[in-house]
Order: structure tokens, then C-alpha cells, then sequence
């Protein structure tokens, strides 16, 4: 008596009976949730197979190759596409004037302490002293080693 499993499609999720001769039988019989099985194969297959990564991109330079005026065909075929891709180019266009586009290259904020005049207050227990230490921070990425000077911080403590 075989158990009804679920469907690992996630637009699916309805039970089935998996076929006894099927290893793993993780997907049911309907063709979007065989589709999604091959979909994820095939992901699967060119993050772990170099050969297979290879002859897919052997295969489509090939018809690239054979195809080189597909997009031109395909662009005086369906007008729709044409100016559907107009408008949107047009609002990418006005984003990137008014500056609602974020920079690619932009890195989030790598401390959380932030660079400023800072009052070291020596603590003992939960009571602090009442003489402060007042010091100021700049943070230099390791990477900036060429900023420090080299008669005022040695970086090879910040290194290890």
C-alpha cells in the first residue's frame, strides 16, 4: 500500500501516489510540476558538472552563431515588444537623472563604530570614575594601509 507523498513542485503541493519504481519520486505527474523537476536538474547539473556547464555554453554560442539576426527578426515581428521596451528604457532613463538608482559598486557600512570624538570613562564594577579620557578615532580600512603614516601607526597589529 503506497503512502501519498507531496509534490515538491511549490506552486503544486498536492498529494500523490509516488511509482514504486521510481527512486526518489518527488514530483507528481502534472507537465508545470515536470517542468519544474527538469528546471531543477538541470540547475543542479550545471553548478556541479563543468563538462556540462561547457557544452551548454558550446551549444549556445553555436546558435548564436547561426542566429545572428534572431533579435532583429523577433523586434520587426512584434511591435508590442518594441514599444513595451520604449516606455520601460524611457523610466530608466528618468530614474537614472533623478538619482533613484542605487550604485552597483556601493558598500555597506563596514563598522558599526563610527569615526568621532569618543570619552573613555575606566570602569570597576558597575561604577564609573569620574576622570574621562577624551580620544578621537578615524577608522582606515585595512586595505588603505597606504594612508597611515609610517612614524605614527603600525598596521601590522591590525593585520593578524
Amino acid at each position: 500500500m503506497n503512502q501519498k507523498i507531496r509534490c515538491a513542485n511549490p506552486q503544486c503541493r498536492r498529494l500523490f501516489n509516488p511509482n514504486p519504481r521510481v527512486k526518489n519520486h518527488r514530483y507528481c505527474d502534472k507537465k508545470d510540476c515536470q517542468r519544474a523537476r527538469k528546471r531543477q536538474w538541470q540547475r543542479q547539473k550545471m553548478k556541479d558538472d563543468p563538462d556540462y556547464r561547457d557544452d551548454h555554453r558550446d551549444a549556445q554560442q553555436s546558435w548564436i552563431e547561426d542566429n545572428r539576426d534572431y533579435w532583429r527578426r523577433y523586434r520587426s515581428q512584434h511591435p508590442e515588444y518594441v514599444e513595451r521596451n520604449r516606455l520601460l528604457q524611457k523610466e530608466r532613463d528618468r530614474k537614472r537623472r533623478t538619482g533613484d538608482l542605487a550604485k552597483m559598486d556601493a558598500s555597506g557600512q563596514i563598522s558599526l563604530v563610527k569615526p568621532g570624538t569618543y570619552y573613555l570613562i575606566p570602569a570597576k564594577g558597575d561604577l564609573a570614575k569620574m576622570d574621562t579620557l577624551s580620544q578621537k578615532y578615524f577608522l582606515i580600512p585595512s586595505s588603505y594601509t597606504f594612508l597611515a603614516k609610517k612614524d605614527s601607526i603600525d598596521f601590522s597589529t591590525f593585520l593578524s
